[in-house]
């Protein structure tokens, strides 16, 4: 994710890591510098923006500690209540990103804690606008939402790969079915905003009673398409398979 939110701001970066070079890659593709501890990033950032893993807050945070000013954290599954535990007397927002924040299409979820100054949340969401749409939630309802839109990019991906791999049988070509299935699905979203996301008339635009839309639909229906999502979201959710 860090990946994908610094290549959509475009800017020159500062960055760390814990020695795997991606940091110093991603300065070399972008510009910027990677510093040689989170500590050194800190110090000269009025922002820090936490992409590690969930289960190394404290250990992070305990080097972050009274160098940062403000922190923007994009981890999963960590609550707004365990950030701002974590690093107290610091103004703390959390955010919940998607990939296509690379391309600035993405959606980025976030609650702000209850110490952050009205003109930082206006601060931290100018500078997240760039990369998409901004959506203010609770942060009670973050995870529900990552099991929509942080997961998302994969599931659509997945729906393409499908359709591709069976217009294919019927003799198109892969990158043919690829562009016609990607940039219908791009189409489709972009109706679906038209129409205020008001998916059964979009459906109905497309479906005559009796026709090969409708055969296909209730295809999909048989084969359980509905209970398929409804069972991947409980597993994202609930963390079972």
């Amino acid at each position: 994710m860090a990946r994908a939110l610094a290549r959509g701001w475009g800017d020159p970066v500062l960055c760390s890591d814990a020695g795997s070079g991606r940091a110093q890659a991603l300065a070399e593709e972008l510009g910027g510098e990677a510093l040689p501890s989170n500590a050194a990033v800190a110090e000269r950032a009025d922002l820090v923006v936490l992409c590690h893993k969930p289960a190394q807050l404290e250990e992070v945070a305990d080097e972050l500690a009274g160098r940062t000013k403000a922190v923007a954290s994009v981890l999963g599954v960590t609550s707004l209540a365990a950030l701002e535990m974590t690093y107290p007397g610091v103004p703390v927002i959390r955010l919940m990103p998607n990939t296509p924040v690379e391309v600035r299409r993405g959606i980025i979820c976030y609650a702000p804690g209850a110490e952050v100054p009205e003109q930082f949340e206006a601060d931290v969401v100018t500078l997240f606008e760039r990369l998409g749409t901004m959506i203010r939630m609770a942060d009670s309802s973050i995870d529900a939402a990552m099991a929509v839109m942080g997961v998302g990019p994969a599931y659509q991906a997945l729906l393409a790969e499908a359709q591709v791999d069976a217009a294919v049988r019927y003799g198109l070509g892969a990158p043919l079915a690829g562009r016609l299935v990607v940039e219908t699905m791009a189409g489709t979203a972009a109706l679906l905003c038209k129409r205020e996301f008001d998916t059964l008339v979009v459906r109905r635009e497309v479906t005559s009673p009796g026709g090969s839309t409708a055969r296909g639909l209730a295809a999909l229906e048989r084969s359980g398409v509905r209970a398929a999502f409804q069972n991947a979201i409980d597993a994202v959710i609930r963390g079972a398979p």
